[in-house]
């Protein structure tokens, strides 16, 4: 079923040390790659408390909020080009509190990678993942 107006949703961009959180996504868009944990917002829900819910539920993972910093378009397209959904993601970045990561929900796996070998140009990672997570570093380690 088509939807024809933007879903916002939130990412969490969590930061401990050098490393950043990721999740292997389940679901479309992205499905298969790693991005960061995140999902739909909650009718009445504040930004702050969907990403703090959203992080726990796909990695069991706890964090403080640091700052909403960013704004991205997510397309989920057919096969044949056909837009289904379009996301807005809100980029939230966040500073590790507690927990190891342990994939739930939408996520296929969640772990720490370090911050210096993320490539923009991985295959195997969410479009923006290596840059979103330096900007975040940026604020989170400051």
């Amino acid at each position: 079923m088509s939807i024809d107006r933007p879903i916002a949703a939130i990412i969490s961009v969590v930061i401990r040390n050098r490393e950043v959180l990721l999740v292997r996504r389940a679901n479309r868009p992205d499905a298969g790659r790693w991005g960061f944990p995140g999902g739909k917002m909650e009718f009445g829900e504040s930004i702050r408390t969907a990403a703090m819910r959203e992080l726990f539920e796909e990695t069991q993972v706890r964090a403080e909020v640091h700052q909403t910093y960013t704004a991205i378009d997510a397309f989920d397209r057919d096969d044949d080009g056909t837009l289904r959904q379009h996301f807005v993601l809100v980029g939230v970045a966040c500073r590790w509190l507690s927990g190891e990561p342990r994939a739930g929900d939408d996520a296929l796996e969640a772990r720490w990678f370090p911050l210096k070998g993320l490539v923009s140009a991985d295959s195997a990672m969410c479009s923006g993942v290596a840059e979103m997570a330096r900007q975040a570093a940026i604020l989170v380690i400051a």
